[in-house]
């Protein structure tokens, strides 16, 4: 299984992470209110016909939590940079502003989205910077068990949908480089909790190491400090219809974590108070 290894300039990135950016929150300038509540109790994990990362299906029983009902879009995470800029107190990368993907940039002194990008998901943010946002924003990245079950329910579902193949009334996938599409505008692809975009329009980071099941949020996967690729969850504007399964792990997407990539977006959660 693949990993990166930064050493310990990287670790210590990592670890001074969340205190760094604890000192001042941008909940109030984020709107942070759109928010589903997954009840808590099992529901099962991955699945015995699919890829073997996926395998073997499995229980898992979480405790209540909410996630964002839509992706972070780039107008968000401009107010994000705006706060905060493009790199961490250890210079960890957030934002990967030079790349020619990227839809965010400085202008006037101001990080601003490009004209009509403003409600697409963000891309180009690295995981460092997805946890960094949604730590200002009073939350934290879900969980690959999180994210699962807001996509999957507790019946099995194959798509958040239910188990019919996608379509283009449900998901956007099979397209072009860069080619994305507002936020919330499937409402049909809706989870059982409505939950929305779970499947294509963008790849999202979770917090969790990509690591085999059985899933244990016990074993180490779910520490900051660690040096494992992280998840990449629920299938990209180019994916191909099978890889927006609620199960799909990303595992030839789910690569370096220190950089921005140019389908890979993200959402938050944050646990019960």
């Amino acid at each position: 299984m693949s990993r990166f290894l930064f050493g310990r300039r990287g670790l210590l990135s990592v670890v001074l992470l969340t205190a760094c950016i604890a000192q001042t929150t941008g909940a109030d300038a984020n709107d942070g209110a759109d928010m589903r509540r997954i009840p808590a109790g099992p529901f099962s994990m991955g699945r015995d016909d699919g890829p073997v990362d996926e395998r073997p299906q499995h229980r898992v029983d979480l405790p209540e939590f909410f996630i964002d009902r839509l992706p972070v879009t780039n107008s968000q995470f401009a107010q994000f940079l705006q706060a905060k800029g493009v790199r961490g107190a250890a210079a960890e990368r957030w934002y990967d502003s030079d790349d020619n993907d990227a839809r965010i940039h400085l202008r006037a002194g101001k990080w601003q989205s490009h004209p009509g990008f403003e409600n697409h998901p963000v891309i180009e943010a690295s995981w460092f910077g997805a946890a960094a946002y949604c730590d200002w924003s009073g939350k934290r990245l879900p969980t690959e068990a999180e994210w699962e079950k807001s996509a999957r329910g507790t019946d099995g579902r194959k798509f958040p949908w239910g188990n019919d193949p996608p379509d283009r009334t449900r998901a956007h996938f099979s397209a072009g480089w860069n080619d994305f599409r507002p936020v919330g505008s499937l409402p049909k692809g809706a989870s059982p909790y409505g939950v929305l975009d779970l499947a294509g329009n963008g790849w999202e980071w979770v917090s969790s190491a990509y690591l085999p099941y059985p899933y244990n949020a016990a074993d180490g996967r779910e520490e900051l400090q660690r040096d494992f690729v992280r998840v990449t969850r629920g299938g990209g504007q180019d994916s191909a219809a099978e890889e927006l399964t609620t199960t799909h792990r990303g595992a030839h997407v789910s690569r370096n974590f220190r950089s921005g990539h140019h389908n890979i977006g993200f959402r938050c959660a944050r646990s019960k108070k």
